[in-house]
């Protein structure tokens, strides 16, 4: 592939100050793929260099795929966005415990876990996700319910959570009846022509055919989460490529047939009350851009749909505890897509 130098001189300058090992990076314009490469090394001590069919951790990139697969049955009839999540009359009922007769959670909805608004559980030092990963989805969830209180009542306040999406996960299990990794390949990953995404392995024995190595900086162990049970929030590993076929298939425009309808993407890309830059699933802004960060020791990663016809992806298998790494991530792509001088044309 022909280099682009807006593009590569701005990656390795980012792979320098953040001691990145290596990074994938995938451009497309107008629904069609126009730059995907790889950077640096997906194993330092083999030498073994990042190519664009290396899969990565994407962290919390995989809420947008969680937020596409609720909404898929909610298209289909199958789940409403006002319904009740626990509770009596709620979908999963008291699958995990009775929540207490006066408890604000039997007022939760599927909306509120899409756009975090449920009222807790929120991603800070006591993150229900992080806390033991020794729990199963059940017990974690069951845990959770009992111990630990909403700190707001639903849909008035936006806190991010990963429980939440831990929750919208058994959602899809319940309603489609077949496991959350199952449900969005056959559903979203199949219709994309995705074959390779997967969720990923706890340790790096369990490390998947083609998957890098992940770095841990300032003493951060890569290894020490659970992973498999991050599934719905933050659980996929996937190419740089594979994140845009994700995105042609969502993303609004004209160039490639979508799988959800003009009206369901409208729904996932507005933003709550709470919060007017985040939406269902993705960030969002006036200018019509949709993106999601994702970050975990040994991670950091993006997604963007902007709403001049490019998108782009980009994975690391590192990050950076510096407060600027990434705000530099997020600045990466945008200064090339708005150089008129660069020549894009597809490698597809």
């Amino acid at each position: 592939m022909d280099s682009i130098p807006q593009v590569d001189t701005v990656v390795a300058r980012f792979m320098k100050k953040y001691k990145v090992p290596g990074m994938s990076i995938a451009i497309a314009k107008d629904g069609k793929l126009v730059y995907v490469k790889g950077y640096g090394y997906a194993n330092t001590s083999t030498g073994e260099k990042v190519t664009p069919s290396h899969l990565f951790r994407i962290a919390s990139v995989s809420k947008p795929f969680t937020a596409v697969a609720i909404l898929q049955l909610v298209e289909a009839g199958r789940l409403s966005l006002d319904a009740k999540v626990f509770g009596d009359r709620g979908i999963l009922g008291n699958e995990y415990g009775n929540p207490p007769p006066d408890s604000n959670i039997k007022n939760i909805t599927v909306h509120q876990l899409l756009q975090h608004t449920c009222g807790g559980w929120t991603n800070d030092s006591h993150d229900p996700m992080f806390t033991d990963v020794s729990l199963s989805h059940a017990q974690v969830i069951a845990n959770t319910l009992k111990n630990e209180a909403l700190i707001n009542e639903p849909g008035k306040a936006y806190a991010y959570s990963n429980f939440g999406y831990c929750v919208l996960g058994r959602i899809i299990e319940k309603i489609s009846g077949m496991s959350y990794e199952n449900y969005v390949k056959n559903n979203i990953l199949s219709k994309a022509g995705i074959t390779d995404m997967q969720v990923g392995g706890n340790r790096l024995i369990d490390k998947k055919p083609n998957e890098v190595i992940y770095y841990g900086q300032e003493n951060e162990d890569p290894y020490r989460y659970n992973i498999k049970r991050m599934d719905s929030h933050g659980g996929w590993i996937a190419s740089a490529a594979d994140l845009l076929r994700f995105v042609f298939c969502v993303d609004g425009f004209s160039t490639n047939p979508d799988i959800l309808n003009a009206a369901t993407i409208k729904t996932m890309t507005t933003a709550s009350t709470a919060n007017e830059r985040y939406a269902c699933g993705w960030s969002v802004n006036i200018a019509n851009n949709w993106w999601h960060n994702g970050s975990l020791p040994g991670t950091g990663s993006e997604l963007v749909r902007a709403n001049n016809g490019f998108s782009w992806a980009i994975l690391a298998n590192t990050r950076s505890g510096d407060k600027d790494f990434g705000i530099d991530m997020d600045r990466l792509i945008w200064y090339a897509v708005r150089d008129t001088t660069v020549h894009w044309k597809s490698v597809e």
